[in-house]
């Protein structure tokens, strides 16, 4: 049980999307999260699976059923591809009902009373008893999610798409939606969820697809590409705030020329490595540690709901070295007093270089 996928399409002069991966196709419901910023292609990634547009070459297929060929001049009809597509805007039809809606996604497929029975079931399935009768202008943002998605299952497709479907709800709501497609999808293979979110990805999926300009960058278990994500572009969408290109010292030793920060690695430095990164939630209070300590000059602080933010510089470091970093940590703990942080050696990001545009001076 999988989806295969390699194909081109060229969207403008200086974009051309170029995407190959496969999902896991594991049978205990694996979730393959698609992580970009936008304009990265990756609605567009979604919109070729599902057969709203056409790549100019290229090959997908769902468990093994070929969708697009180029090559051998296939290409399935939406209707015909067995795939639940969830939009942005939940496409609803403005002028059908909660049950008009899902009962549309029944086309074609048994008698009036048979599709009004599994519509009803789907509406009790997904907490909407009552509302049946209202028409999507007179549901919540919530609720209207809950008409698409049931409009979406009703068919038992192979395959689920879901492009940044918590985009257009307040954080209240986004996090009960998000349990809630949990509970119905779990146990289901082949369901990819587009997001520029990482908060999202990192809750609702086993697997990672890091995308930027048109290809894949990074792929694998979410964890692991949050704690290894390889190129300075996977770093940045995953949320690490400070990186800075390195100067290799010894076979686990590096200096990190932003910060001026000599420091002592976990793992020896590759060849190939040119940065190292931080995350801001991996400084800790120093002790008696005499190597990855730094002083602080704080720059600013401020407060955010649950967190404290920290930018400071390197009080020990010279002018050209007085590049920021960023600490957060948990407002309840009492750490206004610290002076000096420690990187343990383990947290380290060690980088390779992406492109010259991905370069940091």
């Amino acid at each position: 049980m999988s989806i295969k996928i390699r194909i081109r399409k060229r969207l403008s002069r200086s974009f051309t999307l170029e995407m190959e991966f496969e999902t896991s196709g594991d049978s205990t419901g694996a979730c393959l999260g698609i992580l970009g910023v936008s304009g990265s292609g990756k609605s567009m990634t979604l919109k070729c699976i599902a057969g709203i547009e056409t790549p100019d070459e290229g090959f997908i297929s769902i468990n093994g059923r070929t969708l697009f060929d180029s090559a051998k001049k296939i290409n399935l009809k939406p209707q015909a591809r067995q795939v639940g597509y969830l939009f942005q805007n939940y496409a609803l039809f403005p002028r059908m009902t909660a049950l008009e809606n899902i009962i549309a996604g029944l086309s074609g497929k048994g008698t009036g009373p048979e599709k009004k029975r599994k519509a009803l079931d789907r509406i009790h399935q997904f907490g909407l008893d009552g509302l049946e009768n209202r028409c999507p202008a007179l549901l919540s943002g919530g609720q209207q999610q809950r008409v698409a998605l049931a409009r979406m299952l009703i068919r038992e497709p192979e395959a689920i798409l879901l492009d940044e479907p918590f985009s257009a709800l307040d954080s209240g709501l986004r996090e009960q939606m998000q349990i809630l497609t949990l509970e119905l999808l779990e146990n289901r293979s082949d369901v990819i969820l587009v997001t520029h979110s990482r908060d999202e990805v990192f809750k609702l999926c086993d697997e990672l697809l890091i995308m930027d300009g048109g290809r894949a960058l990074k792929k694998g278990k979410t964890r692991e590409v949050f704690h290894s994500p390889g190129t300075i572009a996977a770093a940045r969408l995953t949320g690490c705030k400070n990186i800075s290109p390195i100067k290799r010292i010894g076979q686990r030793e590096i200096l990190a020329l932003r910060w001026g920060l000599l420091l002592r690695t976990a793992v020896p430095v590759g060849e190939g490595i040119g940065h190292v990164g931080i995350r801001a939630h991996d400084f800790v209070p120093a002790e008696n540690e005499t190597y990855n300590r730094i002083p602080i000059a704080l720059i600013r602080r401020s407060e955010e709901p649950f967190e404290e933010v920290v930018i400071f510089t390197n009080a020990a470091a010279g002018p050209k070295e007085k590049n920021e970093l960023w600490w957060k940590y948990s407002k309840y703990l009492n750490y206004h007093g610290i002076t000096d942080l420690f990187i343990p050696p383990e947290s380290l990001i060690l980088l390779e270089a992406d492109d010259a545009r991905q370069e940091l001076q």
